[in-house]
């Protein structure tokens, strides 16, 4: 599983998705050009420490990304395509998510294997893009069992303690 940014407007999307692919184990490709200078500066504080810990893959241009790639691209958009709780998911899957501000380019959406979309209410146009991204991934992670294994170490060891809550 893989999360691919097109042309990303907004470093905090960024290192917030950077952060999300380290935590996770997912790497990131960044589709360029970007709409910000991409570098350490920029996506400090939303990517934290974690920018170290994740694999980043940046590409030139579209083309290069194409070249690269293996697999389905699923492209997350707004409103088409089914919905991602609906879809099936296959561990080699690159989830694509356009440019916050103008989505993706006909060309590029037309050269995804599939699309999926997050169902919402009428009257509201569209999620932050990282949340949208999470929420995806995170299906996408459960159905293909591609979440990461604990780590013991971080377990807390009174979890048992904590009073069960009901309803």
């Amino acid at each position: 599983m893989r999360l691919a940014l097109f042309q990303p407007d907004i470093p905090q999307n960024t290192g917030t998705l950077i952060r999300l692919g380290a935590c996770l184990g997912v790497p990131i490709d960044i589709i360029e050009p970007c709409g910000f200078i991409l570098d350490d500066r920029r996506l400090r504080r939303s990517a934290m420490d974690y920018a170290a810990q994740a694999e980043l893959v940046r590409h030139v241009n579209w083309a290069a990304f194409q070249a690269s790639r293996h697999g389905r691209t699923v492209l997350v958009e707004t409103d088409q395509g089914a919905p991602y709780t609906d879809f099936v998911f296959r561990p080699g899957d690159t989830l694509l998510l356009g440019r916050e501000t103008a989505g993706t380019p006909p060309e590029v959406a037309a050269a995804c294997t599939d699309r999926v979309f997050i169902p919402m209410r009428s009257g509201v146009r569209s999620l932050n893009l990282a949340v949208a991204a999470s929420m995806v991934l995170g299906e996408a992670l459960r159905q293909t069992s591609g979440f990461p294994e604990p780590d013991p170490a971080h377990r807390d060891p009174d979890r048992s303690a904590l009073p069960r809550i009901d309803g």
